[in-house]
């Protein structure tokens, strides 16, 4: 009788063993993040002195052009960005990270001191040699 009931609950325990690998879902394919591409954004101020001399509404605008890049910043989008201290004159600079170069040329054209006419960029892919993590 031990024995009779050792095999009936062996055979229970196989037989649960198989229905449940039965019912697991074979995993899907894991589909490969489309590449990042950088690309280098530079934004030309509408004068050598624009950061020493912008009026009130220009200083409005660059706080909403500003407000614009930390946003972008935290979606990841941005890996780099600041004022660049030339003598001859200081500009924006910033490192894309993006799917295509048109996102990329989008984020800068929806920048609102470009929509404003106020900024004009110039947009360059990059390579990236090294890249601190």
């Amino acid at each position: 009788m031990k024995r009779l009931l050792s095999v009936l609950v062996m055979a229970l325990a196989i037989a649960c063993v198989s229905a449940s690998r039965a019912q697991v879902p074979a995993a899907a394919p894991a589909v490969a993040p489309a590449p990042k591409l950088r690309f280098f954004l530079k934004l030309v101020p509408p004068r050598p002195t624009f950061a020493d001399d912008m009026t009130p509404e220009e200083g409005k605008l660059m706080q909403q052009h500003a407000d614009y890049w930390k946003a972008e910043f935290a979606k990841g989008t941005v890996l780099i960005i600041g004022p660049v201290l030339d003598p001859k004159g200081i500009f924006g600079m910033a490192v894309l990270e993006t799917v295509t170069e048109e996102e990329a040329r989008s984020l800068a054209m929806n920048d609102p001191s470009v929509k404003a006419g106020l900024n004009k960029f110039e947009l360059s892919p990059m390579q990236l040699f090294l890249m601190k993590k």
